[in-house]
């Protein structure tokens, strides 16, 4: 019996010491993957307060415009509630692009401030006139109405009301002028699709509200969008979406923002960004464009266009969704964009729209939004075909909800 003794205790030895191995070194893999988690975590933290801190400084930028407004630099209906009376001021910071900070209610186009050295100490009334004519017709082209878009613009200037345009007060004008969404929300000033401008102080502008941003979806921290699969996400987007009646309303209003933007009153503007992230909707599912900084003036983005070198059509894509071809002969962009706004807006609101929505309308919904996604920007019948599948589609969503309470 004694070797068999042994034999067990030489056994249990073996087994104490593995199993005391085996602990050690799952102790020290937890142990290694728990300082990496909070490295990288420390690390990402470090990054984002970084950022945060140097470009989300509410102070510094209140300091540089009220210090310019305090030496007449710059005027604006905005400035005295932000400089003076403090009733104005930038709240918490919603972007850390340095190309475009947005804080409640407001937004602080750039990182660095405009110079404010245009127009000049001298100018007329008629020549600062002549210059926002100018300015404009490059933007938007020579048309019959240049001169109502002109007046518009200058009525905005007069912050006081006073019939008069001072120096300062041109000088934030010109700045602002520079700027595509400041542009929109003058040429669709009249209609609902743009929140309403409440004033502004040299480059920075004060717009309404938007209450619910983005158009669809919940909006994650980028670290957990990492670990999300596709699917999971589109359920979570279609969970904290509206009712369908309410989507529809939601829709419609952007068709009809797409018609205020193709041959509108002003020239026609090309959507260059069509991601959720840059539209809202209000309590009554009204639609707001909430980031317009890629809704071009066609003219303006033809002539950028024409001056791009390319080896191939990649090579021709203006912000996330314009894409002209590349035209090898003269390594030159072509200006024709591929597809036109309703494409990109009905391919954004597919699988949004078709999610529960009724069974009467389901099918004839989808040929239409894939007919609408089809179209070509550079088709002989585009403009015949855009109108057809426009009508169609608002026809469609209108009759299915004109007799609910969500219309």
């Amino acid at each position: 019996l004694l070797p068999h003794r042994k034999a067990f205790f030489a056994w249990l030895h073996c087994l104490f010491v593995c199993a005391q191995a085996r602990f050690s070194y799952l102790h020290m893999k937890y142990l290694f993957f728990s300082w990496l988690a909070v490295f990288v975590g420390s690390w990402v933290v470090y990054v984002e307060y970084s950022s945060y801190t140097e470009l989300c400084r509410g102070h510094e930028c209140k300091n540089s415009i009220c210090d310019k407004f305090q030496k007449g630099v710059i005027d604006g209906s905005a400035c005295n509630s932000l400089c003076e009376k403090d009733t104005l001021y930038l709240g918490k910071c919603l972007s850390a692009k340095p190309s475009n900070q947005v804080r409640h209610n407001k937004l602080e186009p750039r990182k660095e401030s405009a110079s404010f050295n245009r127009p000049t100490k001298g100018t007329s009334m008629e020549k600062f006139k002549e210059m926002v004519f100018s300015h404009l017709k490059a933007k938007v082209g020579d048309q019959a109405n240049l001169a109502d878009l002109v007046t518009l613009v200058l009525g905005v200037a007069d912050s006081n009301k006073d019939g008069q345009i001072s120096l300062s007060e041109a000088h934030s004008a010109w700045a602002l002028l520079q700027l595509n969404e400041f542009l929109l929300s003058i040429v669709l000033q009249d209609r609902e699709h743009t929140p309403r401008l409440l004033g502004f102080c040299g480059d920075l502008y004060v717009m309404e509200k938007v209450p619910y941003v983005p158009l669809y979806g919940v909006s994650l921290p980028w670290m957990v969008e990492l670990w999300i699969p596709a699917s999971l996400r589109r359920s979570i987007n279609q969970w904290a979406a509206p009712s369908w009646p309410r989507k529809a309303k939601i829709a419609i209003g952007l068709f009809e923002l797409v018609e205020d933007l193709f041959h509108g009153t002003f020239g026609s503007f090309l959507m260059c960004d069509v991601s959720t992230a840059g539209f809202g909707y209000t309590e009554r599912h009204d639609i707001k464009v909430v980031d317009a900084r890629r809704i071009v003036p066609e003219v303006a983005f033809q002539e950028v266009m024409r001056e791009r070198r390319c080896e191939e059509d990649s090579d021709c894509m203006y912000g996330r969704d314009c894409l002209t071809s590349c035209d090898l002969t003269k390594h030159r962009c072509t200006t024709e964009a591929t597809q036109p706004n309703l494409a990109k807006v009905c391919s954004t609101l597919k699988d949004y729209l078709l999610y529960g929505a009724p069974s009467d309308i389901k099918d004839e919904l989808e040929k239409q939004l894939y007919a609408c996604i089809a179209l070509k920007g550079a088709s002989e019948q585009m403009e015949m075909e855009h109108s057809l599948i426009l009508n169609n589609l608002k026809t469609l969503l209108w009759k299915k909800i004109s007799h609910t309470k969500d219309s």
